[in-house]
């Protein structure tokens, strides 16, 4: 089963540019986007309904041209909820779950936690709102996947100028220690698990062309449960497809 991740910011935007075909091309099973900044209305039929592929879109109930994630699914999920039961995250429309027979797979726009310290509160809330969710559907027996833009880099190996960033949302230590947390709670970055030296990146800053120079930060992951690292085949990060500020990322089970 191969599944792709990739932080399109802005959908419409991606498709004009012709990219979003791109991630077709690698014939993932699952597609999950995040920061689509789109409602489905808003897209054209190629994209609200791929061929081959069932659609489903969670957007932005408080800010047009704002957050929004969507799943592009082969298989069909047995049940797909909208957000984690806490309305004012699940109004932003960050997060999809999808209900399979083997596993559940969560989509996430994880928060960003720049701009005010009201806003790093909101991050800091959700990420515990979010372990609490996953957690309770591990101790039901579920068999763990997530993926999308988590917003963090998790250690030095992770983003191009640590020292510099330390204390800047992104890299702050509430936040790496938030990451600690989650693998001590028995999730896996798939990434780092097959690759423990490799430096990559999925995110670079556009205002700079940072890209250009490969000055860059992995904020972006597949997570599966601890019970699913003997199935991990592939982890890899795509960075050359083009189109947003990051790149997409595969995941193969």
């Amino acid at each position: 089963m191969k599944l792709l991740s990739w932080n399109v910011n802005g959908l419409r935007a991606v498709h004009k540019k012709g990219a979003f075909d791109a991630i077709f091309q690698t014939d993932p099973d699952i597609i999950c986007l995040q920061e689509t900044k789109a409602h489905p209305d808003q897209l054209p039929d190629e994209v609200r309904s791929p061929a081959g592929y069932n659609a489903y879109f969670d957007h932005s109930k408080v800010k047009k041209g704002y957050s929004g994630v969507a799943i592009f699914s082969k298989i069909k999920p047995e049940k797909i909820e909208y957000g984690i039961g806490i309305p004012k995250f699940d109004e932003e429309g960050r997060t999809l779950v999808a209900y399979y027979k083997d596993f559940v797979l969560l989509n996430i726009y994880f928060p960003n936690g720049g701009g005010s310290e009201e806003r790093l509160a909101f991050k800091m809330e959700y990420y515990d709102e979010f372990l609490k969710f996953i957690d309770k559907l591990k101790k039901k027996g579920k068999e763990i996947i997530f993926c999308g833009d988590v917003n963090t880099a998790h250690n030095e190996i992770d983003l191009s100028r640590p020292k510099e960033n330390e204390k800047y949302t992104g890299f702050l230590p509430m936040e790496r220690k938030w990451i600690d947390k989650l693998i001590s709670h028995g999730y896996i970055d798939t990434f780092r698990t097959l690759h423990k030296d490799k430096i990559q990146y999925s995110w670079w800053d556009m205002k700079t062309y940072a890209r250009d120079r490969n000055i860059g930060w992995r904020i972006d992951y597949f997570f599966v449960s601890e019970t699913l690292k003997d199935k991990i085949k592939k982890a890899e990060i795509l960075d050359n497809i083009m189109g947003s500020d990051h790149c997409p990322i595969l995941l193969e089970l």
